[in-house]
């Protein structure tokens, strides 16, 4: 009796050290998916973000082109009329 009981105390230890191990193991891997999903969305916003500042790049761009020119001409007109 004693030496069965000392044998299911030693399978209890094993089984609490293995379920202690992967536990930790789950844990170590859920926390480099959260650092993961972090770095994700960092890149994400910095990609959103220098798209938007490209878009408002072009339309400075384009605006200023389209003043330039109406300037131009209205001043060709002044000088010309």
């Amino acid at each position: 009796m004693a030496t069965r009981m000392r044998q299911s105390l030693a399978e209890f230890e094993r089984a609490f050290h293995e379920e202690t191990h992967e536990d930790r193991v789950r844990r170590e891997s859920l926390r480099r998916q959260a650092t993961l999903r972090s770095q994700q969305r960092r890149i994400d916003q910095t990609h959103k973000s220098g798209t938007a500042r490209f878009v408002v790049l072009v339309l400075v761009l384009i605006a200023t082109a389209v003043i330039v020119t109406v300037a131009m001409f209205q001043t060709l007109y002044v000088v010309m009329g």
